[in-house]
């Protein structure tokens, strides 16, 4: 589970069309650690997922689970 979240932030901050450099400024961490957590190198602060919830408009649970995977799924299984 906690892999997805580098996932997410990488999918969201895309869908966003926000760069690294401009995730990391707006949370104040280092471009380096947006990539860290993205790569599954590291994981943000757990006092950093309210703000990287608010920033995308997702709830936290978002961050760790994949919405879309789960409809894909649910659909599959029903056929």
């Amino acid at each position: 589970m906690l892999l997805e979240i580098g996932k997410n932030i990488k999918r969201l901050r895309l869908e966003s069309g926000l760069t690294q450099r401009l995730l990391a400024y707006r949370l104040r961490v280092s471009v380096q650690a947006v990539s860290k957590w993205e790569r599954g190198a590291a994981y943000p602060d757990i006092t950093l997922l309210p703000q990287i919830a608010m920033l995308f408009g997702v709830s936290i649970d978002r961050l760790f689970h994949d919405n879309d995977k789960k409809e894909i799924r649910l659909s599959d299984a029903s056929q």
